[in-house]
This record gives structure tokens, sequence and C-alpha cells, in this order.
């Protein structure tokens, strides 16, 4: 599956447009690492715990959104776009969005 933030696919002609496939998770890390974060923005520098969990958040998302695309019987999706938002205090929402299409 190839998934782009282009309009279009290099080499690649579309066929057929299948429709918007999007795919979504929300995490929230557990209650220590959440002290942990909390202490180091005391005193400054990255706060991994957070890092971390919207890399998982992101790679979720993706999978979720290329599951629905194939689904369709998609080639690749495009316009390939992520959003966040946060829904409680240490949980956050992505989603990730774009068009499913069948290649030439």
């Amino acid at each position: 599956m190839i998934i782009v933030s282009t309009d279009f696919v290099a080499g690649k002609e579309i066929k057929q447009t299948l429709g918007l496939v999007r795919g979504n998770t929300i995490r929230a890390k557990w209650f220590g690492k959440d002290i942990l974060s909390g202490l180091r923005q005391i005193v400054g520098g990255e706060l991994k715990e957070y890092t971390e969990l919207l890399t998982e958040a992101r790679e979720e998302a993706v999978i979720r959104l290329q599951r629905e695309a194939e689904k369709l019987g998609a080639d690749a999706v495009i316009n390939v776009r992520f959003t966040t938002s946060q829904v409680m205090a240490s949980a956050a929402e992505i989603l990730v969005y774009g068009t499913a299409v069948k290649l030439k």
C-alpha cells in the first residue's frame, strides 16, 4: 500500500477515486509516566513519555487508515494528513485521513 501526502503518486496514474479513509486512536500514558513527565516539565527538556505516546498513536492510526483503504480495494492513499486533539488531561487523539485510490 502506497501512502503519500501528495495528491499524486509519482510515476503512477490514478484510475479511480474510492473515497475518504481514516484511522484514529486515543491514547493516554500510565499514571507513573505522567508524573515523571510532569517533573521533567519543571526542569525542562524533552517529554520523552509523550513523544513515545504520540509516535505509537500515529503508527496505530496509519495502520487503521491502511486497513480501511484495503477494504475498499485501494492501491494507495493520497493527500494524507494528520491532526491531533486533546480529549482530556493526559489523553490525545491522533486522526489520519486521506483519499483512497486505485492506480493504473
